[in-house]
């Protein structure tokens, strides 16, 4: 397993894939230890990284991960096949925002880590699959240490991009239905929960 983990950093090293910090991972991981998760939805799965290590981390943890590119879902298969996850890891290859799970369907712990500029979209469809006091939580909300900073960004494509993962760190902190704590670790997480199960 760890010989995988270690396969999988260099190649995303190599391929420029963008995979979770490590103080981001760890933090998951613990989370999942801490609250009893049972069953985990990742919004994006790049190649597997953080769904393999979130399934690693409890004997009774379930993993359904989404990707909607081809040559990251292949991946993914590959590695998750490769630590005999195949029960542990459900691997589905969509938009998620197109996905629509089965009524009834609902996860300990949704994981927002696909394309920036579309949170605001994976909260509103996902929150509905949450179960009770379950937690939403999303990676990249530093983006860099470009957020709070997007006056400063000459690209428009990124200012655009920063100033829409802004947008949405406003939207969870004047969020009616749920309370988010902000955590500085790794590129900046944040825990969501429903106000009436605190």
């Amino acid at each position: 397993m760890k010989n995988l983990i270690l396969e999988m950093e260099a190649y995303a090293k190599e391929k420029n894939v963008p995979i979770m910090e490590k103080d981001g991972i760890a933090f998951l991981m613990k989370y999942i230890k801490a609250h009893n998760v049972k069953n985990v939805l990742e919004i994006g799965s790049a190649i597997g990284y953080s769904a393999i290590l979130m399934a690693s981390s409890s004997p009774d943890v379930k993993v359904t991960t989404i990707e909607r590119d081809e040559i990251n879902y292949m991946e993914c298969l590959k590695n998750v096949k490769k630590c005999s996850f195949e029960q542990k890891v459900n691997v589905v290859f969509q938009d998620a925002l197109d996905l629509n799970l089965a009524e009834g369907t609902l996860f300990d712990l949704i994981f927002i880590d696909a394309a920036k500029g579309q949170y605001m979209k994976f909260f509103e469809k996902y929150k509905y699959f949450l179960a009770p006091h379950g937690a939403i939580i999303t990676d990249n909300l530093k983006f860099h240490g470009y957020v709070g900073k997007s006056e400063k960004i000459e690209s428009k494509n990124l200012r655009q991009l920063v100033s829409k993962i802004e947008n949405y760190i406003d939207f969870l902190k004047t969020n009616e239905e749920f309370d988010t704590q902000f955590y500085d670790v790794g590129d900046g997480l944040s825990v969501s929960v429903r106000k009436n199960e605190q």
